[in-house]
This record gives C-alpha cells, sequence and structure tokens, in this order.
C-alpha cells in the first residue's frame, strides 16, 4: 500500500511538471511544446515562452495540425511559425560549460542552433579552463566559421552590392538589399552607372540588422564637358581640379609688384564656369525674371558701344560688382574666386598667354576697324589715346569668335574685364594658402581679371591684377559665373 501511494504521488509530479530542458532557458523542444498544449498551459502563456525561448525544429504543417487536434490556439500557432532556432551566445555557451553541461550535450546544441558570435582564440581558451573539451572546441570553430549577420543595404535603386569583392545581388526598386553573412570584418562596396563608388569597411555584428547608408554621388563630369544652363541660356563648362602656378608668368617681363611671388595653388575640386562671358541675352533673361533694370547702354566719349542693347551676342556691360554676383547667384552659382579663374584662363598653359594674342583676344590693337600700336599710342598722351581708339571705333565684340584656351573657354583674356570674388589686396600672394585661396577676408575694393577691348597687351595677361570699388561700373567691366552653377 505504502508503495502504491509512492508511485501514485511520482506519477502526479511528472504530470503536472512537464519536463523542460537542462538549460533554463533553452528553446522548447517539439515533444515539450506538444506536452505543453496537451498539460493545458494558457495558449497566451505559452506563445510567451515560445517567443521568448525560441524553438529547436521547424514546425511543419503535420506537427501543426497535430498540436491543434490536441487543442493548440492560434496564437500558439501563430507563434510557432514566427519561431526559429536562436543561436547560442558566448554567455550560453559558456555557461553549458561551467554548469557541467556534459560535453556531448553541449556539442549538439551548438551543431544544432549555431553561435552568434566568432570563437576567438582568447574565449576558447576560457572555455578550455572552465572544462571545455577539444570537442566542443572544434565544434566551436566549425560553428564560427558558419556564424551570419544580417546586412541591410540602403542605396539606390538597382545599385551593385558586393561584399568582399563578390556580387552580393541589386538593391530592388526602393534601394534596399537585404542579406545574411558571415560575422566580422567585411569590405562593401555599392556601384551604379553615372555614379561614384561607395566603399566601406563593415563590421558584421550578430542580434541586429546593420544597416548601412550607401548614398551614390554623381561622378563628376569629363573635363571639357559643356553643358547649357536653362535658367540663363548660356553654356557652363567642367573644369577640372587640378594644380597651377598662380601669379607672374615664368618670361613674363610685364609682371607688376601685385603678381608677385609666383606660388603654387591647388584647386581642390572642380567647378562649373561660363564658356563665354555673361551676354546682353543672359542678362536680359534676369531683368525679365526678376523686374531688374537692365544697366545703362556703354557709352565711349559720346559712341554708343551697343545701342539699346541690341546686340544680345555681346557681352554684358556696365556692371557693378553687386550686380554680377546678383546675377550669379540668380543663375544657380557665384562668381569664381581669384585663384580659380586665373587657374581656369591658364587652360594648362604657364605662359603669360595661352596663345598668339591676337588669336585669343580682343584688346586694343585689334578691337577697332584698323589694327593699332596702342601701346606706343598710350606713350605719347592719354587724351590722344582715347581719341584714336575712338575714332578707330574700338569697342565690345561677340563672346566666342576668337580662339578657346586648353579647357575650353573664349574670350577668357579681352573683350571686357570681368569681376571675380575676391576682395583686392596687392600683398595677398604673400601670405596666400596653397589650397582653394579665396582672398582677404575684407577690403575696399574687388578684383578684376582678363583685360579688355580698350586695355594695350601689357594688361591681356593671364595673371594681371585689376581692383576697383565694387559698387562702381565701366563700359569694359563684365562677367562670367561659376562655382557650383546648376546644369542638368
Amino acid at each position: 500500500m505504502k508503495l502504491g501511494f509512492v508511485i501514485l504521488i511520482m506519477f502526479l509530479a511528472v504530470v503536472a511538471q512537464p519536463a523542460l530542458p537542462q538549460e533554463a532557458n533553452g528553446p522548447l523542444g517539439k515533444d515539450q511544446v506538444l506536452d505543453l498544449v496537451k498539460f493545458g498551459l494558457a495558449s497566451g502563456e505559452l506563445a510567451k515562452r515560445i517567443k521568448e525561448r525560441g524553438i529547436d525544429f521547424e514546425p511543419t504543417e503535420d506537427y501543426l495540425e497535430t498540436l491543434r487536434k490536441a487543442g493548440a490556439q492560434e496564437a500558439v500557432i501563430q507563434a510557432l511559425r514566427e519561431a526559429r532556432p536562436q543561436p547560442l551566445t558566448r554567455e550560453q555557451v559558456g555557461k553549458l560549460v561551467a554548469g557541467g553541461v556534459p560535453s556531448q550535450r553541449a556539442v549538439a546544441l551548438v551543431k544544432q542552433h549555431g553561435i552568434d558570435f566568432v570563437g576567438d582564440e582568447r574565449y576558447l581558451q576560457t572555455l578550455r579552463v572552465a572544462g571545455g573539451d577539444d570537442t566542443l572546441i572544434a565544434a566551436l570553430r566549425e560553428a564560427s566559421a558558419a556564424a551570419t549577420g544580417e546586412l541591410v543595404v540602403l542605396t539606390s535603386p538597382n545599385a551593385e552590392v558586393y561584399w568582399d569583392g563578390e556580387l552580393l545581388g541589386r538593391a530592388d526598386a526602393q534601394g534596399e538589399l537585404t542579406t545574411k553573412s558571415k560575422l566580422g570584418a567585411h569590405a562593401l562596396t555599392v556601384t551604379l552607372a553615372g555614379k561614384k563608388d561607395f566603399e566601406q569597411n563593415i563590421t558584421l555584428a550578430a542580434r541586429q540588422a546593420t544597416k548601412i547608408q550607401a548614398r551614390l554621388e554623381d561622378l563628376p563630369p569629363s573635363p571639357g564637358t559643356v553643358r547649357e544652363n536653362p535658367k540663363d541660356g548660356l553654356k557652363y563648362l567642367w573644369i577640372p581640379p587640378g594644380t597651377f602656378m598662380m601669379g607672374c608668368s615664368p618670361g613674363d617681363n610685364g609682371c607688376f609688384d601685385n603678381e608677385k611671388p609666383s606660388h603654387q595653388v591647388t584647386i581642390t575640386k572642380g567647378f562649373w564656369l561660363g564658356q563665354t562671358e555673361v551676354t546682353v541675352g543672359a542678362y536680359k533673361r534676369l531683368a525679365a525674371a526678376t523686374g531688374r533694370q537692365m544697366p545703362p547702354e556703354p557709352n565711349f566719349n559720346g559712341r554708343m558701344l551697343n545701342p539699346g542693347w541690341g546686340d544680345e551676342a555681346m557681352p554684358i556691360v556696365d556692371v557693378t560688382w553687386d550686380e554680377a554676383q546678383a546675377y550669379c547667384g540668380w543663375a544657380g552659382g557665384r562668381l569664381p574666386t581669384e585663384a580659380e579663374w586665373e587657374y581656369a584662363a591658364r587652360g594648362g598653359s604657364t605662359g603669360a598667354h595661352y596663345g598668339d594674342l591676337d588669336e585669343i583676344a580682343w584688346y586694343a590693337d585689334n578691337s577697332g576697324s584698323q589694327r593699332l600700336d596702342s601701346a606706343s599710342i598710350l606713350k605719347a598722351e592719354w587724351a590722344n589715346y582715347l581719341k584714336r581708339l575712338n575714332e578707330n571705333g574700338n569697342g565690345l565684340h561677340d563672346v566666342g569668335l576668337k580662339r578657346a584656351n586648353g579647357f575650353g573657354l573664349y574670350d577668357i583674356l579681352g573683350n571686357v574685364w570681368e569681376w571675380v570674388n575676391d576682395w583686392y589686396d596687392q600683398n595677398y600672394y604673400q601670405s596666400s594658402p596653397s589650397q582653394d585661396p579665396t582672398g582677404p577676408a575684407s577690403g575696399q575694393f574687388r578684383v578684376l581679371r582678363g583685360g579688355s577691348w580698350f586695355y594695350n597687351p601689357g594688361f591681356v595677361r593671364v595673371s594681371d591684377r585689376f581692383s576697383f570699388s565694387p559698387g562702381n561700373w565701366d563700359f569694359n567691366f563684365g562677367f562670367r559665373c561659376g562655382g557650383e552653377v546648376f546644369v542638368p
């Protein structure tokens, strides 16, 4: 009687408490879930435990149907569909060893679930101290090689994603690619035609998705690319970055002190620059769009140089520095810096001119009806210089008629002086930065470059610097825009 009573008590204890795995927080097994359903554990509680602990099996449809017949609710079925065997953490493996779980069982769990870390030599040595044997260490080495994490790349649609040099695939229409890969350090490269490659070293971690924002920037245009700005209708040319000697050119005996010393300058970023000076027609677009008045018509000692602004291919003149800068801002850019202007004007040349002066520029000798020796005339008398140029019909010419420089820019020398962004300091070159100089922080005058139809050849040189009050204008002052001018 006593023996029977003891057996009954033991049976009831087994029924009341279903068998759980030796690891208190380990995943639930196939038979355990079925037993818990049969034992009548509340559906919400069972679903919660499944979500918290995971499962160590793949729930087939036949198995799920068996659970339904045993009384499982849909909450349990859904939890099982969403659950997957969870990889073991480095702490969980350590607890298995330190807790005295037999090596055979620990190895089986590692092989069944995998691990979410890479077991380095230091960690493996620590496990040996805790009691791990060679069989477990070998299993961990094998699992480390297979341990994976989730990678999410957010980039441009259809971009190709490379992982350690191997193509993973293409981003979808929303610009996303999700995959799994081995944990640890990797090299990510994302490419797309017309875009600059994105490259980054990534350390893939476990138990969380590693999300990478791989923004692809547009490739810079090829040197010499010409595009039309839809706002002002002018063509702009891409000037690549580069290094040049700024200031007095080798062998140029006409340099002034403000062009010295010659010094090396690097333009670190490419930029757009107007292929020609801003024309009358382009400025009329500004006037129509903004209500701004046209400048006064250019008048040279009573002779109109462009009556009624009728020739729209001539450069706009009689504009102040402020008006020039305002126009460039409206067009989507800015006035170029003095360094950008000279770098672009040289077009790769180291000389005072980028070609024969008559072939590339309109200046006092060739801008009238007959050729003059303007330097000799100027030596005689200033008043006579003005009279001779006026009688000879010297003046403005349509842009783009002379030969372009090495970058493809027209009239960068001659025709009209061009306002640039910098304040003027005659001694600036003595302390100018070697990269992307922007001129003094303040000043009284702004810089003009390039010479004009009105000046003798001594001023029509790539290094010549002229200054004027930014609020004043003249019949041979114009400009061209540059910088980050918007072009499609």
